[in-house]
């Protein structure tokens, strides 16, 4: 088990970004529509997150659904992939899935290049693999320097067995990011049953709606405001960082 446990914490608003890094995540996945799983994060958002000291990787999905993308929504992903450059932001998180659920080598091939000079995170689209330990490979092959799994199960701890037959398939040869379920009640379990030296998680807690005009009860009913609004909580954050520094 490595020394340190490194936490990624995906955030989607500028609040949830402030509140991750005073809560001590060590890196940031930078989104938006983390209720649809996370989407491209906007302009603006990447930059506030620019002046963060500590490495953001924007996700790059231009789209809700699956990862399977046509030339159109790779055209997209490759011009995602300037702006986090552009932005200074230190890597991207990008996957994509050929028709039969094997990664698409081809395009993702193509990412990897596009994204040279920029770390790179192999997304869940991993999770939908037919077969994570060639996938695996396959991803070793392409350079990313991680995959975030859930060890393809609903969530990491469900999955804790398959994660950890990777940990040891990949032999340090590329980083094993746990990620789906992830808190403070079970972080140390998780991490003591795969071997992970990286966990991610959204560390949320219910948000309030935030408006202040009082019209939060039209914006509801109108659907600006949906039921079960949540935002990274950085008491939660802190809690997470403080179970790892209890098994390190």
């Amino acid at each position: 088990m490595p020394d340190r446990i490194i936490l990624e914490v995906c955030v989607d608003t500028p609040a949830g970004l402030a509140a991750a890094i005073a809560g001590g995540a060590d890196r940031i996945e930078l989104c938006s529509a983390l209720a649809l799983q996370g989407l491209t994060p906007a302009p603006g958002l990447m930059a506030i997150a620019a002046e963060a000291e500590i490495p953001i990787y924007p996700m790059i999905r231009p789209r809700n659904g699956d990862f399977v993308y046509g030339g159109e929504d790779l055209d997209a992903i490759l011009r995602d992939i300037d702006a986090a450059r552009d932005a200074g932001l230190a890597g991207v998180v990008i996957g994509a899935n050929a028709p039969s659920g094997e990664l698409d080598v081809d395009a993702l091939a193509m990412l990897v290049a596009h994204a040279e000079g920029l770390g790179v995170t192999l997304h869940r689209a991993f999770d939908l693999t037919p077969d994570p330990f060639a996938a695996l490979e396959t991803a070793i092959d392409l350079g990313f320097e991680r995959i975030l799994t859930s060890g393809c199960a609903l969530n990491a701890m469900a999955g804790a067995e398959t994660i950890a037959l990777l940990v040891e398939r990949a032999a340090g040869r590329i980083a094993i990011l746990a990620g789906g379920g992830v808190n403070p009640s079970n972080v140390a379990e998780l991490v003591a049953r795969t071997g992970v030296g990286e966990v991610h998680g959204s560390c949320s807690g219910p948000m309030i709606y935030g408006l202040g005009q009082g019209h939060e009860d039209r914006a509801y009913k109108l659907g600006f405001v949906q039921d079960g609004l949540r935002d990274t909580d950085q008491e939660t954050v802190a809690a997470v960082v403080k179970a790892l520094a209890g098994i390190q």
